[in-house]
């Protein structure tokens, strides 16, 4: 017998998935998802509009191409976000050992097959038409390996021990230097950086180990400025602050100096579309808060700047909420990354930091970072997902 086009066996298996649907539907983080799928689709609007009339090495860059590209991308990130909230994060840190040989793997594999992305960095693997980027997937599963080894040393050891501490810096130099010399990609090391930073501080670390890290890492930068950064990232980084680099703007700073301009021209509520300021490489990916302030103004900057920082908020708020340490430091650690990510690229875009290849979160066009940011929010969604337990301690 039939229920109405489909068969017995067929309802009674749907009749068996319901309550999984109902159970995510009341548990799951809905109003974190809601803030940054609604970021994803006005995401695909501000790509479209960044890349009317952009060419990319002589050839017209398709805008309808780019938005369908974007809009897989939202459904690969979509699934990401339910697959990371229904998977418990503990079977994920339970499994750090092959966490940590499936990112040194992405690293070597982006040595062997790694091509130059827009910035010229080797950061990128190109494989039937697509695009990814390692770091992306190393900054997510960097989070969930600290957070079990801090959680670790917490429980078990003492983390403010220098064999503690140590271990922990090790496994941060590690990351970051893969990223940073391996992987050619400065700005995803500093996410890295800011990522350790607040995991390290939420974590209980006592403030005297950020003095001596601190002087540390001041007697560590001239060595990596002199042996492992290359000229071009030299001069972004100094460029925000010695005009002398580029006195026109003409050369490292060109895709800032473009950016500004069209901030300029959004003045309160946008431009006119036939006015359009400026058109240039990159002004769909790294500098497409540019795009959003010419076309919505100021006012489209304010409630892009709010929207994202509701959403770190969000994330913070769980946190502090989970009931356990090992899920805090995870929900820290990703609203780290996006409150460091949002910090430095609006600053890219209006001149005060250096261009490092960040993107806007979820504004952005590109894949990698599409489905890795849903993957992290998936992470904070389904620390509130699961059941707390009865008694918790956090020291800060």
């Amino acid at each position: 017998m039939c229920f109405g086009f489909f068969p017995r066996k067929t309802v009674i298996s749907i009749k068996k998935v319901i309550p999984y649907v109902k159970q995510f539907f009341q548990r799951a983080d809905l109003f974190l998802f809601a803030l940054c799928f609604a970021c994803s689709l006005f995401s695909l609007y501000a790509v479209y509009l960044a890349t009317k009339g952009m060419q990319a090495g002589g050839v017209i860059i398709s805008p309808t191409k780019c938005v369908i590209v974007q809009l897989f991308s939202i459904a690969i990130g979509v699934a990401a976000f339910v697959i990371f909230t229904v998977i418990d994060a503990d079977i994920l840190g339970a499994q750090w050992r092959w966490l940590c040989v499936i990112n040194v793997a992405l690293m070597v594999a982006l040595v062997i097959f790694g091509s130059e992305g827009e910035s010229g960095s080797r950061s990128w693997i190109r494989f039937a038409g697509i695009s990814v980027q390692p770091s992306e997937i190393v900054k997510v599963l960097y989070i969930v390996v600290s957070a079990r080894q801090m959680t670790y040393l917490k429980e078990h050891k003492d983390i403010n021990s220098f064999l503690s501490v140590a271990q922990i810096a090790a496994h941060f130099v590690l990351v970051f230097g893969m990223i940073v010399v391996v992987g050619d990609d400065l700005g995803s090391g500093t996410i890295i950086l800011a990522i350790f930073l607040i995991m390290f501080f939420c974590a209980g670390i006592r403030l005297y180990w950020f003095a001596i890290g601190f002087a540390a890492i001041a007697a560590v930068i001239p060595i990596l400025w002199n042996y492992f950064l290359k000229d071009y990232q030299k001069q972004r980084l100094i460029a925000p602050y010695d005009k002398s680099i580029d006195p026109d703007g003409w050369g490292i700073t060109w895709q800032t100096t473009q950016s500004r301009y069209s901030l300029m021209a959004g003045r309160l509520t946008g431009a006119e579309d036939s006015h359009r300021a400026t058109v240039f490489t990159g002004k769909h990916t790294d500098f497409v808060f540019a795009c959003i302030g010419e076309n919505f103004g100021m006012i489209g900057c304010v409630a892009v700047a709010i929207v994202l920082t509701v959403i770190i908020i969000r994330c913070v708020y769980v946190g502090l909420h989970a009931g356990r340490m090992y899920d805090m430091l995870i929900c820290m650690g990703v609203a780290g990354a996006l409150a460091f990510q949002t910090f430095i690229n609006i600053g890219m875009c209006i001149g005060i930091t250096p261009v490092i290849g960040i993107t806007l979160p979820f504004f952005s066009y590109g894949g990698s970072s599409m489905v890795t940011l849903f993957a992290a929010v998936g992470l904070v969604s389904g620390v509130r997902y699961k059941p707390k337990p009865e008694h918790f301690s956090m020291i800060f």
